[in-house]
């Protein structure tokens, strides 16, 4: 229940969700009968979401629809406008925003690679600042992204730059005192890299559904952080309750082959069932994409000066902490039978809790107001150990895919029901929530809601417990190996990027000369062969726009990144020379000059 404070009601628990609508215009399948279900979705949630996060929202006229069907709980938003065709980010809020910056990446993808268009959209962050309460410090910090998609091995230097810059803006909302949120789809996997710049470097910073599920995957199965964990393959089930899995899930219809849709749309139109997706179905593509990841600023700050004197030297904890978290959106669309998106949605509750075991007896007039405790549910559910199958015999299966089998379903084991109940991960929990038997198959139109999993009241207090958290695995100092790893992905990226400047340049170059010559071969050619000298105007001109295109290029766009990257090593150096206790680039040494370390 809400708390009031001299006439002002200040929330104990706020709900949260984040979701890639996959909204890219001229590309996205049914765009606009997923976008009004997606906000029909949104206002029909429970909880009721106060702050929302989309991405891949491209046009005004999607976030309008979005807008129509949530205005009555969400009152407030912004659509931020970025590159020339937007960088699909809006923000929806239950309370005002007071502030809003659109904050492009300075690493933003390649011009050259058109087709992508990671570069054309203006990626960036979403920055807005939410006013709950007349306090100070009742602010929230919301920080919405969308990285760089991992196309190949060169773009990872843009994802670790756009994690170092998010990090950089969540660690100074917490300094400020904020309640900080960073939401959206980050194209990372979780204790990856660019992951552990976010949680290392802004260390209050929590990712809300590793808080909850320590032991969720850290990736598809064959991803080499997995792999060193040596799991069997999750089931659909799994993957969606335990591991989070919101990106290429076999319960997403836009994973399914061509064939299952087609097949799927024609069911639909027919009134027929639709298919069925046995929950023990194997998922080796499931993978978590999207985060929210949260830090309470104020936790930072003295007891003494948010809660009034301590007695008896004990202090009282209070703060945000993540009650619950769970992946939403995995129902169709109910008339058409498809995902909502390509990606499911990211829904935490987080609560104002004071610690169980620091509180106080009832207040005395001297002690200011503070909000009652945060309600609190079952138990958090514990990793399966159960093995399933290999994950390299699967993957080498000629009837596996990327949705799974080309039948009508997805695959599943060719156990008998016992056997594949007894080896689902789910059925080995200790503390599990109550929910719909893993081994019962359900059809696609009514799949499993997932029930949130709800944080303990030890969890909560260990969440407020400023000893156990800044050692969390996710939020321990980087080590120098990490630092350098990420120095020489630089270095490397670098490297390529100079010698395609030299490319471009000597391109145009190139060009240029072959244009005079063409100009200065007409005089030679006879008269009676005009159309050889139309034709070599032509493809010297031709030729000449393409090479000053590349020159261009090589001239701003290559000279800019190159710039860019300096500043993103300057800051990784600083970053490990500080973590070490030394001096970083820039100091002047004892010989008088400016020490810079660098490979370039």
């Amino acid at each position: 229940m809400p708390h009031a404070t001299m006439g002002i009601t200040l929330p104990t628990e706020i709900n949260i969700i984040t979701l890639n609508c996959w909204g890219l215009k001229f590309i996205s399948k049914l765009r606009d009968e997923r976008l009004t279900e997606i906000g029909r979705r949104i206002a029909s949630a429970a909880p009721r979401p106060h702050i929302v996060a989309l991405q891949e929202c491209f046009t005004q006229e999607d976030y309008e629809t979005v807008r129509r069907e949530t205005r009555s709980i969400l009152p407030y938003g912004k659509f931020y406008f970025s590159g020339p065709f937007g960088g699909g980010l809006a923000i929806l809020s239950h309370w005002p925003i007071e502030e809003s910056t659109m904050l492009r990446y300075p690493l933003n993808g390649r011009p050259t690679a058109f087709w992508r268009g990671d570069w054309y959209v203006g990626k960036g962050i979403a920055c807005a600042k939410i006013r709950y309460g007349p306090g100070p410090k009742d602010i929230i910090e919301v920080f919405n992204t969308h990285t760089h998609a991992p196309y190949e091995d060169s773009y990872l230097c843009h994802r670790l730059a756009q994690s170092w810059e998010m990090s950089k803006l969540l660690r100074g909302a917490t300094e400020r005192g904020h309640l900080v949120l960073g939401l959206g789809d980050f194209n990372m996997r979780p204790a990856s890299l660019p992951h552990r710049l976010i949680t290392a470097h802004a260390t209050l910073v929590r990712d809300a559904w590793r808080l909850l599920h320590p032991d969720s995957s850290l990736g598809t199965p064959d991803d080499p952080l997995e792999r060193a964990r040596r799991r069997p393959v999750p089931t659909a089930d799994f993957n969606l309750l335990e591991n989070g899995a919101t990106s290429d899930s076999v319960y997403c219809t836009w994973r399914w082959s061509a064939d299952q849709q087609r097949r799927l749309s024609s069911k639909k139109k027919s009134g027929s069932d639709p298919y069925a997706v046995p929950p023990h179905a194997l998922d080796p593509k499931g993978k978590r994409l999207d985060y929210v990841f949260v830090a309470d600023g104020q936790r930072a700050t003295s007891p003494s000066r948010r809660h009034g004197n301590a007695r008896d030297g004990a202090s009282t904890r209070t703060g945000w902490v993540v009650k619950s978290a769970k992946v939403g959106m995995v129902e169709p669309h109910p008339r058409l039978g498809c995902s909502l998106s390509d990606h499911f949605s990211v829904e935490v509750t987080i609560a104002y809790h004071t610690s169980s075991n620091q509180r106080r007896s009832p207040q005395t007039r001297d002690d200011p107001p503070t909000r009652p405790q945060a309600g609190t549910g079952t138990t958090k559910v514990a990793h399966g150990t159960a093995a399933i199958d290999n994950v390299t015999s699967y993957l080498q299966s000629p009837t596996a895919s990327e949705t799974g089998s080309q039948s009508d379903h997805p695959p599943t084991h060719d156990r008998d029901a016992s056997q594949s109940e007894n080896n689902n991960p789910r059925s080995s929990h200790r503390h599990a929530v109550q929910r719909r038997p893993p081994q019962q198959s359900r059809p696609l139109s009514a799949p499993l809601t997932p029930a949130p999993e709800l944080a303990s009241e030890s969890d909560l207090d260990l969440q407020l417990d400023p000893t156990h958290y800044p050692a969390h695995q996710d939020n321990a100092p980087l080590p120098s190996s990490a630092y350098d790893d990420v120095l020489s992905t630089i270095r490397a990226y670098v490297r390529r990027e100079q010698s395609q400047r030299r490319l471009r340049a000597a391109h145009f170059f190139v060009w240029f000369a072959l244009w005079l010559a063409s100009l200065a071969g007409i005089w030679f050619v006879p008269s009676r062969l005009r159309f050889f000298n139309f034709l070599l105007l032509l493809l010297g001109s031709l030729g000449l726009v393409a090479g000053v295109v590349d020159g261009l290029m090589a001239l701003l766009f290559f000279g800019s990144e190159l710039r860019a990257l300096r500043e993103f090593e300057w800051e990784i150096l600083n970053a490990k020379a500080s973590a070490a206790g030394g001096a970083g680039p820039g100091v002047v040494g004892e010989d008088g000059k400016v020490q810079w370390e660098r490979g370039w």
